[in-house]
């Protein structure tokens, strides 16, 4: 396509995702490496999927938020991980403009939806620690709906946005995007057009979709810890951090790697130390959350044992039944 506002100058129709280029002699190892993560992260999701949605027990809405929170990193792992195993597996790095801005517009939307999702788990955790007699009135299921449903929307509203913008710059090459997904930063270096607009418009949107849920889930988790820290008795104050410790844990790590990846200075000699942060919040993260929910909250292991326990009974019933038939 011309550009007529560019002369000569034409729009690329793809980019080369370098990825971790400069280790070639590990691709192997890091192809194994990646498939056992992206394996262990479906497999840990969408059994506290399956969990929440089968067991009785845990039709609440803290664990309704927390199938929410599985469900949507599944998905957004996969946005990046399937597409990065290829390229390691293959040698092509080449990706489409129209695949690269859908993997933008996803991601984007995934990870506003998760700072949504991780604001509205963190008012469910003040409420029932901060005013447990309101609880049950104010965190209904409707309302665990609406708030659910509010933090999907909008975190799409923000990544339409954000994509419609980026798909109306003009990119002429360069065309090697040096990241592993076609994120913010490294794609609007290569765009020829003018990005003042793009980035003004993606910081009010930022300031609307994604900086209320980061301040609603600090001033959240700053009352829950001013409460907590006010309970007299040391076992008071034990249990009611057990109910909030792997929410916050998740929280610290989610928020503090995203922080760094997105305000360290874009410079040479800090693009390595980028693409290791960028792998915590979209790999490392999603794979030890079922981990951290599942191995600190009794709840969710009494139901995968008993999930557990109906499997290997039904498996030995029709092991007997098939050998009767033999």
């Amino acid at each position: 396509m011309a550009d007529p506002e560019r002369g000569n100058q034409t729009s690329i129709i793809g980019f080369i995702l370098l990825g971790f280029g400069n280790f070639h002699e590990l691709q192997i190892l890091l192809s194994l490496l990646f498939l056992v993560i992206y394996v262990v992260t479906m497999a840990g999701n969408m059994a506290i999927v399956v969990l929440v949605v089968a067991d009785q027990h845990l039709h609440t809405p803290m664990y309704f938020f927390l199938g929410n929170l599985s469900c949507l990193e599944a998905c957004y792992t996969s946005t990046i991980l399937p597409r990065m195993l290829a390229s390691l597996l293959s040698g092509d790095k080449t990706i489409s403009f129209a695949g690269c801005l859908i993997q933008f517009y996803m991601f984007g939307s995934l990870i506003s939806t998760e700072c949504c999702l991780l604001s509205a788990m963190s008012y469910d955790r003040y409420l029932a620690i901060c005013k447990p007699l309101h609880y049950s009135a104010r965190m209904n299921s409707g309302f665990s709906l609406q708030l659910a449903a509010g933090s999907w929307l909008s975190g799409f509203a923000a990544g339409t946005i954000a994509a419609c913008w980026v798909s109306q710059q003009i990119f002429c090459g360069p065309n090697e995007i040096d990241h592993f997904f076609c994120d913010y930063t490294p794609l609007i270096k290569l765009s020829c057009s003018d990005t003042s607009r793009l980035v003004l418009v993606v910081f009010l949107s930022c300031c609307i979709f994604i900086l209320p849920p980061f301040l609603l889930t600090l001033t959240s988790y700053m009352c829950i810890i001013s409460a907590i820290l006010r309970i007299p008795s040391s076992t008071g104050r034990q249990k009611a951090f057990s109910t909030c410790s792997s929410h916050l844990i998740v929280v610290t790590v989610f928020y503090g790697t995203l922080i760094i990846v997105y305000m360290l200075p874009d410079m040479a000699a800090l693009r390595d130390l980028n693409k290791v942060f960028s792998v915590f919040y979209t790999m490392l993260t999603p794979m030890v959350n079922p981990l951290i929910y599942s191995l600190r909250n009794q709840e969710v292991r009494k139901a995968l044992r008993k999930a557990l326990s109906k499997t290997v009974t039904s498996m030995s019933i029709c092991k007997r039944f098939g050998g009767h038939l033999l």
